[in-house]
């Protein structure tokens, strides 16, 4: 990887963009700072190795293109291969919410939480209309722009999206777009999303649904506004023993005791969102 780095730092990919250095990386990812040869304007720039299948990059890029139009979505400039890497030309952004909070001292004013909130339920209903899930919610996934956008949150980090039909497409012959197997086990490792955030239903391997990523954005407005969340820090000896034990805690206290001290509007949320069925 860094012979790669080092030779297009020396080349323009997509005869436009070039590398300048490391942003960040995940599981499955890089993403760098780049620049536009031609207007010099910063980009951020997404790379995936071919040997990544199936591709979740080649998701997050139609994620993107079919949001294009909605704001609080980056702006795909171009997107192809290098090499063995796809790589993604998108909009450069600001900083993600979790590190704004930790500058906060881990705390959000209930002002700036609700402000948060009216944002991120945008978002996810520009999401939800155009029939895509998620999954990943978390503060990391979320970024302030820049500049004249420098107070719109961004929704980001589309690996783990997924396109869910309309229920009337779903129930027509034929395929969907992309299944999610309902046969995991229980709390498995390989739980699709964080941890922290995830709703009962993804704990338990029931495929997800509009609810869950509302379920998730609850726990995370919990944690913006009061800190940690009752689950954290939990001692285990495993990833599975930790999902399992997160997932009695989050089955167990009452959604009163959850959002203690707070404005009701939180409590009528969560049990709102609890309460919706799979097509709601």
């Amino acid at each position: 990887m860094g012979d790669f780095v080092d030779r297009m730092r020396a080349l323009r990919i997509g005869d436009r963009y070039q590398l300048v250095q490391l942003l960040g990386e995940g599981s499955f990812g890089k993403v760098y700072l780049g620049r536009d040869a031609e207007t010099g304007n910063a980009v951020a720039m997404k790379l995936e190795h071919c040997k990544i299948d199936p591709s979740l990059l080649d998701e997050e890029i139609r994620v993107y293109q079919s949001l294009q139009s909605k704001p609080g979505f980056p702006r795909v400039f171009w997107h192809g291969w290098q090499d063995s890497f796809q790589v993604m030309v998108f909009e450069l952004l600001g900083p993600n919410l979790e590190d704004l909070f930790c500058c906060c001292g881990e705390t959000f004013s209930l002002k700036t939480t609700l402000m948060l909130a009216d944002q991120l339920l945008h978002r996810f209903e520009s999401l939800h209309a155009a029939n895509y899930l998620h999954r990943d919610v978390k503060p990391e996934n979320f970024l302030l722009g820049t500049g004249h956008h420098g107070n719109t949150v961004y929704m980001t980090d589309m690996g783990l999206a997924i396109y869910r039909p309309p229920v009337t497409a779903r129930t027509a012959p034929g395929p969907p777009h992309l299944p999610i197997s309902s046969e995991r086990a229980p709390c498995e490792p390989s739980l699709i999303g964080t941890c922290r955030y995830a709703s009962v239903n993804a704990h338990l391997g029931v495929p997800q649904s509009r609810r869950d990523d509302l379920e998730a954005l609850g726990y995370m407005l919990i944690y913006f506004v009061t800190g940690p969340l009752p689950w954290q820090g939990l001692k285990t000896a495993n990833r599975a023993e930790k999902n399992r034990r997160v997932l009695e805690m989050k089955q167990t206290v009452s959604v009163d005791e959850l959002y203690q001290g707070l404005p009701p509007a939180f409590v009528t949320y969560m049990i709102y969102v609890r309460s919706l069925d799979e097509d709601d």
